[in-house]
């Protein structure tokens, strides 16, 4: 029971992670129907800006966090501008190839840069005590992730319903040129839309590098297309479809790592792909309704 109860602390821990990066892609989706393969990427770029934010500016947990925010919610925009926006009224496949291209972009470009070489976050960035719940010893750094991540959510909720730039996201979301004509600046909320899920993934980045401590440039691929599951499980298109689906992966990672199965756990993601597609294709929190061709 209580290693149980462990391996569900830990997949809920590693589900926050996966939500953080799965909100980008379900909110991209959202508002533009394309799925950005290159924000895994973001993701990477994320975790070493808060690497040497740490060991270089010799700056805490939480600053390092903010600057990789921030740097990372520019990039997410540059990316949007440079490589997409041009393709906003091709086909989809296009648009397709071309975040499969940013992606492979920005990977080798940063090895290229800095060289292919791993690096390793500092341990004990904040110095936490385990608590002991039940008899289950609970790291600090669990709880700290799961923290980070919930406020992240809850903020993201509060711009989405609350303020002006989320009723633009959701009106752009529903219907582009209405709109445009009730005087909406189309260009800027989606800007701002792939600016706040960039935000989120360069925090997920600095919180994967604290508890997994290893990074290198092609750290962001599985992680990456795992959120992408996420997103599918909860329903792409769907921002509480995401968090679930985030979490409710992880949790089924970790109980298949509990029964022995280490070694399949990137497998079973996959598996709950095909499973979703066939079974409930709109996802867990979407209308299930084929579309006709």
């Amino acid at each position: 029971m209580e290693q149980l109860i462990q391996q569900l602390v830990n997949g809920i821990s590693l589900g926050s992670i996966y939500a953080l990066i799965a909100l980008g892609y379900t909110m991209v989706y959202g508002i533009v129907k394309l799925i950005n393969f290159a924000h895994g990427d973001v993701f990477m770029v994320g975790a070493f800006i808060g690497f040497y934010s740490i060991t270089v500016l010799h700056l805490g947990f939480f600053p390092a966090l903010l600057i990789s925010m921030v740097a990372c919610a520019i990039f997410g925009v540059l990316i949007e501008r440079i490589a997409y926006k041009p393709l906003r009224n091709a086909t989809r496949i296009a648009a397709l190839i071309t975040a499969i291209g940013v992606s492979l972009f920005i990977e080798y470009g940063t090895i290229y840069i800095r060289g292919a070489q791993p690096e390793a976050y500092p341990s004990n960035i904040v110095p936490l005590k385990s608590l002991e719940i039940f008899g289950v010893k609970i790291s600090g750094q669990s709880i700290l992730i799961l923290a980070v991540s919930l406020c992240l959510m809850i903020i993201l909720q509060f711009i989405v319903h609350k303020t002006k730039i989320g009723k633009a996201m959701r009106a752009v979301s529903h219907d582009q040129d209405a709109a445009k004509l009730m005087g909406i600046n189309v260009n800027n909320t989606i800007s701002a839309t792939f600016a706040i899920g960039s935000a989120l993934a360069g925090a997920a980045g600095v919180v994967f590098g604290m508890y997994y401590t290893k990074i290198e440039p092609l750290m962001g691929i599985i992680p990456g297309l795992k959120a992408f599951v996420a997103a599918v499980l909860g329903g792409i298109g769907i921002i509480p479809g995401a968090m679930a689906g985030g979490l409710l992966l992880g949790v089924i990672e970790a109980l298949v790592s509990a029964a022995g199965g280490s070694l399949f756990r990137d497998a079973v993601a996959f598996v709950v792909l095909i499973l979703i597609l066939i079974f409930r294709p709109a996802g867990l929190f979407g209308k299930n309704v084929r579309e006709k061709v």
